[in-house]
C-alpha cells in the first residue's frame, strides 16, 4: 500500500518491520469480502472444516467420494470460508493518558517524554496501517470526556489517512468516558469485530469486567493494550511532593515515604483483581510499561495471535 508517511508518530522502520507479520483474529469473522480471516459461515474453498451428510439439493461436485466408497453413503465435504476483518480501534483519551515516561529505565528502547497517549498513538496507527495493508478494515473511536472520534470500519487508502490523521490530533484531557464507549461499540457494531482498547484502565476492576464480558457477549475478538509507567507501578519518590488527579480532581501535598507502602500494595491488589477479569473474559491482555519498545510489543502481540497448524 502506498502510503505517504507525513505523521511524525509512525516510525518507517516499525512498519517495514511488522509488514512482514499478519494481523489474525482469533475468532471466527464475517466480512464483506473474501479474505484471509476465519468465518462462521461455511463455504466451499480454502480450510476443510467437516463433512456432514449429502441432501437433495448439495452441490454435487462437493461430494467426497472416498467416504462413500469406505461407508456406502454420500458426504459433502463443508470448508471454512474466509472473510475480511473489521478491526475497531479504541483510544483512552481522558487526562491520566497524558502521563509521560521519564526517561530512567535504560536499554529498553522507550523514548523520553513519551505520554501514554503518544505510546497509544503509535500503537493505534502502526495496527491500523499494518490491517489495511492485508485489506481489512479499520476504525477509530476515541474515549475522553473533552474529545470525540467516532470512524466505523472501512476499507480503502483514503479511509486509513483519515484515521492516521484523527490519531494525529487526539489530546488527553478530562475524564474517562471508556466504559461508554466500550458498551456502545458491543451495541453498536453489527458484525464480529476485533476490538483493539489502548488505555491505562483507570476504571473499577468490576467496570472493565462489565465492559469486556459485554463485548464478548456479542461475539467480539478483544484485545487489550494496558498502558502503565513506571512509576506508577514503583513509586520510588524520595521527597515529598504534590500529586495532581490528571482527571480533574484536587492535587494532593504527600510524603511518599510515608504512603508509598499503602500505595503498592493498593497497586498490587488492583492488579491482582484485573488479572482475574482476565482470566474471567478471556480477552487478549497485554500490560505494557511506556517505557518498552512499541515495536517489540506489537511484534509479540502479532506472532502470538498466529494461528496454529493443526496436524
Amino acid at each position: 500500500m502506498a502510503l505517504q508517511l507525513k505523521r511524525d508518530y509512525l516510525n518507517q522502520k516499525v512498519l517495514e518491520r511488522l509488514s512482514t507479520l499478519q494481523l489474525h483474529a482469533r475468532l471466527p469473522m464475517v466480512g464483506n469480502v473474501s479474505g484471509k480471516h476465519r468465518s462462521p459461515i461455511r463455504g466451499s474453498s480454502l480450510e476443510f472444516a467437516e463433512y456432514r451428510k449429502y441432501v437433495p439439493g448439495d452441490d454435487t461436485r462437493r461430494l467426497d467420494w472416498r467416504a462413500y466408497a469406505r461407508n456406502d453413503r454420500y458426504y459433502i465435504k463443508e470448508f471454512e470460508a474466509d472473510t475480511n476483518l473489521r478491526m475497531c480501534l479504541i483510544v483512552d483519551t481522558s487526562g491520566s493518558m497524558d502521563f509521560a515516561y521519564n526517561g530512567n529505565p535504560t536499554g529498553t528502547g522507550g523514548e523520553p517524554g513519551l505520554s501514554k497517549l503518544d505510546y497509544a498513538r503509535r500503537v493505534a496507527g502502526t495496527l491500523a496501517y499494518i490491517a489495511a495493508l492485508q485489506g481489512d478494515a479499520v476504525g477509530l473511536y476515541c474515549a475522553g470526556e473533552a474529545f470525540h472520534i467516532e470512524i466505523p470500519p472501512k476499507r480503502s487508502a483514503t479511509h486509513l489517512s483519515v484515521v492516521l490523521d484523527e490519531l494525529g490530533t487526539m489530546e488527553a484531557s478530562g475524564e474517562t468516558g471508556l466504559a461508554d464507549i466500550l458498551h456502545e461499540t458491543a451495541e453498536r457494531i453489527p458484525q464480529r469485530a476485533l476490538i483493539v482498547v489502548i488505555s491505562d484502565l483507570f476504571m473499577e476492576p468490576e467496570t472493565v469486567r462489565n465492559c469486556f464480558e459485554h463485548l464478548r457477549f456479542r461475539k467480539h475478538d478483544v484485545a487489550v493494550f494496558h498502558l502503565m509507567e513506571q512509576n506508577e507501578l514503583d513509586f520510588e519518590f524520595d521527597r515529598p511532593m504534590r500529586f495532581a488527579d490528571m482527571e480533574g480532581g484536587e492535587p494532593i501535598l504527600a510524603d511518599p515515604t510515608v504512603i508509598g507502602a499503602q500505595y503498592r500494595r493498593a497497586m498490587e491488589i488492583y492488579l491482582a483483581s484485573m488479572d482475574e477479569v482476565i482470566r474471567g473474559t478471556e480477552v487478549d491482555y497485554h500490560r505494557i510499561c511506556i517505557h518498552e519498545n512499541y515495536g517489540d510489543v506489537l511484534a509479540r502481540f502479532l506472532l502470538g495471535r498466529t494461528p496454529k497448524r493443526q496436524k
